[in-house]
């Protein structure tokens, strides 16, 4: 069972080891979090973190859209899931429960896919993509 819990503050056990994984397969989304925790600043409206079976099996969060859009939107970042506990469901729970919580705020919810498979994963959880945006998906309540 993959269990979503809301991180409030700091960053949850095993966090460490998941931001290695990540520095392993050459992202630094996770490197780039501890650094935005560390600095104490409010930018996350919401940061998720997925347990299975008791580990931390990937972590997602929701901010603000940075770029100026025609309506109220909301931006998916650093969804990391790790390479064991993938395709079981996780990166989809998080972003389920993100998706939720931004459609209760906003009417539009970008991302920026870095990479070919990240943007089949969002096309997968009903992102469209997008041409001449500053992000490559979005999605529409």
């Amino acid at each position: 069972m993959i269990q979503p819990v809301r991180i409030e503050d700091g960053l949850p056990d095993g966090f460490e080891a998941l931001r290695l994984e990540a520095d392993q397969e050459g992202h630094n989304n996770m490197r780039r979090l501890a650094a935005e925790r560390s600095a104490g600043e409010p930018f996350f409206i919401a940061l998720l973190a997925a347990y299975a079976g008791g580990e931390l099996a990937g972590v997602g969060g929701l901010t603000a859209e940075p770029a100026p859009a025609a309506e109220p939107a909301l931006r998916m970042r650093r969804l990391y899931v790790r390479p064991a506990s993938r395709r079981e469901g996780v990166g989809r729970t998080l972003a389920s429960a993100l998706i939720q919580e931004a459609f209760d705020q906003a009417t539009l919810v970008t991302v920026h896919a870095g990479d070919e498979k990240a943007a089949r994963f969002w096309e997968a959880q009903g992102f469209l993509p997008v041409v001449d945006r500053p992000w490559s998906h979005e999605l529409r309540r």
